[in-house]
């Protein structure tokens, strides 16, 4: 079952695939996610080509661009994963608004927010959304910083870049002696880092396609937390759809759908919530072009909801048909 969200912004529905004309995959990219994100693409491309759609694939952001100045593509499906040329910070639909090329997803702004986690949840904490407590670490603070944000925020407590996905470069803190690894781990990456506390509970995530908010997702991975391999590698994580009940499940859902629109986000994404033994829940993140992978969880929500993987792809497309687009 899926609960739909009346809204101004509910995609055109398309019957007839050359109504999409052309249309690029751009995935793979420079960022971190590299790997996933060909693998996504691969995945949305065969789904779409199924469909009887026109779809080509394109690595990364200079050869899209280079494609629709030469006028070969009519829209892109934006599959990449991650930031610094990885499509999912704002930059490329940036580039793609000034081209007047439509695109799936989110836009300039909930891209941009989306991706920094630390801005994400500066907008919810104005709203009164829950998230878990959390400090900002400018690029190269030295150890009285990183201890003095420790202390402030608490232990046990999550080290991780403010601009990253898929687990990377995460690492869980539950003392002191810990935390000086954990910062130089997450330094590896561009930009800011965030220290958040600790939330220990379910791991959950709710889809969102169009205005459909999909069953939540209970991730049980075998190991202590779903880090980057129990997402992409491993065969014995568990996910429990849906992963909740009753009024415990609406409220998810909603805070979920809720979190989503704060951000200025649109067309499809997925919510990460942790969800502590007191039943209360903390937004995490919002990813806005989320892993289409034989592991992801759009697809898994979606499948629960009766909608199989090649009907996710072609709705997400659909989401590149929007005013001002």
């Amino acid at each position: 079952m899926t609960t739909t969200i009346p809204g101004t912004d509910a995609p055109v529905r398309i019957s007839d695939p050359a109504q999409f004309g052309r249309v690029a995959v751009v995935m793979g990219g420079s960022s971190a996610e590299r790997e996933v994100s060909l693998d996504s693409g691969r995945n949305v491309l065969a789904a779409l080509k199924s469909r009887g759609v026109d779809a080509h694939a394109i690595d990364g952001i200079p050869a899209l661009l280079d494609a629709l100045r030469a006028g070969h593509f009519a829209r892109v499906f934006n599959i990449l994963h991650g930031q610094h040329g990885g499509g999912e910070d704002g930059v490329l639909q940036g580039a793609l608004e000034s081209l007047h090329v439509p695109y799936t997803g989110s836009g300039v702004l909930g891209s941009a927010l989306s991706m920094d986690k630390v801005r994400s949840k500066r907008v919810w904490q104005s709203l009164g959304l829950p998230t878990p407590k959390f400090v900002a670490l400018a690029r190269g603070a030295d150890a009285q910083a990183v201890h003095a944000a420790a202390k402030q925020v608490g232990f046990p407590l999550i080290v991780k870049p403010a601009c990253e996905g898929s687990s990377v470069g995460v690492t869980r803190v539950f003392e002191e002696s810990q935390l000086d690894s954990a910062v130089q781990l997450a330094a590896r990456y561009p930009g800011d880092l965030l220290m958040e506390s600790l939330v220990e509970g379910q791991e959950m995530t709710v889809a969102i396609l169009g205005r459909q908010v999909m069953p939540s997702i209970h991730i049980v991975p075998k190991g202590a937390f779903y880090d980057y391999n129990a997402k992409y590698v491993a065969e014995d994580t568990q996910y429990l759809c849906p992963g909740l009940e009753g009024s415990a499940e609406d409220e998810l859902r909603a805070l979920a759908l809720e979190a989503f629109d704060a951000l200025g986000c649109h067309g499809w994404g997925r919510v990460d919530v942790m969800r502590d033994h007191a039943g209360r829940n903390f937004l995490l993140e919002v990813n806005t072009a989320p892993g289409m992978t034989s592991h992801s969880l759009v697809p898994k929500a979606a499948k629960a909801a009766g909608i199989d993987y090649e009907e996710v792809c072609w709705r997400v497309l659909e989401t590149s048909f929007r005013e001002g687009l």
